[in-house]
């Protein structure tokens, strides 16, 4: 949790200003799809979380 919120406020956080809060809800949810799917995880052995879910479905 503490890897993401660090990923997260230097990011998304440090990197915009935002206007209103549904610029902030827009910027975070397209973050967050990449985040969840395209984008590698140390702590599940460089895949992605589709990835690594896939591949627990399958075992």
């Amino acid at each position: 949790m503490e890897r993401f919120n660090r990923s997260y406020r230097t990011e998304v956080l440090g990197l915009y200003l935002f206007n209103n809060l549904e610029q902030a809800r827009k910027v975070t949810e397209e973050w967050l799809m990449i985040y969840n799917t395209k984008r590698p995880h140390e702590a599940l052995n460089n895949m992605t979380p589709i990835e690594y879910k896939t591949l627990k479905q399958a075992a």
